[in-house]
């Protein structure tokens, strides 16, 4: 994590930092990381409490409501509760608030929703100008600005991204955040949910439970 990232001036290690700093600092400056990667491919944006805690808590929040629900065997459309009424996780729930969240799994979250956005294959220049735009009023700095900027045009390692799961819980907080990042509305991008769930190993009942509390979070921009 200490490796020198090309172009962007300084470490991994210390982007990672910077992303998790931002969430214990000001969540809904954080909160820019997650919506401009939402805003790009879905037309969608968060609602409620969902939006006002910011990307990485966010992240947390939807995993933990979703995973309660299926570990309560409840049905994925009636457990849904209304975005106002998103609870935080509590501290041992395995689904870390952001001041609690390791910089390397912080950034795992990141790439996560960077390689969803390119599920069809790309990333054009129309939906990189309107990253940077959204980037140029959300409060991140200009280093942070830059790690995204050199993480939207590297390629993307799923085996990684996979690999950074060592618990359920983090393995539904990656699938959680890919899904925020995108609709699946195509088949490139339903078939890469499809992909990345059955790499994180979900079961299907609670990929269903993820499915619907994000959507049940989200509204047309």
């Amino acid at each position: 994590m200490g490796s020198q990232m090309p172009g962007a001036g300084g470490t991994v290690g210390g982007r990672a930092d910077q992303v998790t700093k931002l969430a214990k600092d000001n969540p809904l400056a954080t909160g820019a990381i997650a919506a401009v990667l939402l805003g790009t491919k879905s037309g969608r944006k968060l609602a409620g409490n969902a939006a006002v805690l910011g990307g990485l808590a966010a992240i947390a929040g939807l995993g933990y409501q979703a995973y309660k629900n299926y570990q309560a065997g409840q049905a994925p459309q009636s457990a849904t509760p209304a975005p106002a009424q998103l609870p935080a996780p509590p501290a041992d729930s395995g689904f870390a608030a952001p001041e609690a969240l390791s910089n390397d799994f912080a950034l795992v979250l990141v790439r996560a929703m960077i390689a969803a956005a390119r599920a069809d294959g790309h990333i054009d220049e129309t939906e990189r100008g309107r990253i940077m735009d959204k980037l140029s009023v959300s409060g991140l700095s200009a280093d942070a600005a830059a790690f995204l900027e050199t993480e939207l045009a590297n390629p993307i390692d799923l085996d990684a991204i996979v690999a950074a799961g060592e618990t359920e819980e983090e393995r539904v907080e990656i699938y959680t955040a890919s899904r925020l990042a995108i609709e699946p509305e195509g088949r490139a991008e339903r078939g890469y949910l499809d992909l990345l769930a059955g790499r994180l190993g979900l079961a299907d009942a609670l990929v269903d439970h993820i499915e619907a509390t994000v959507s049940a979070a989200k509204v047309s921009i």
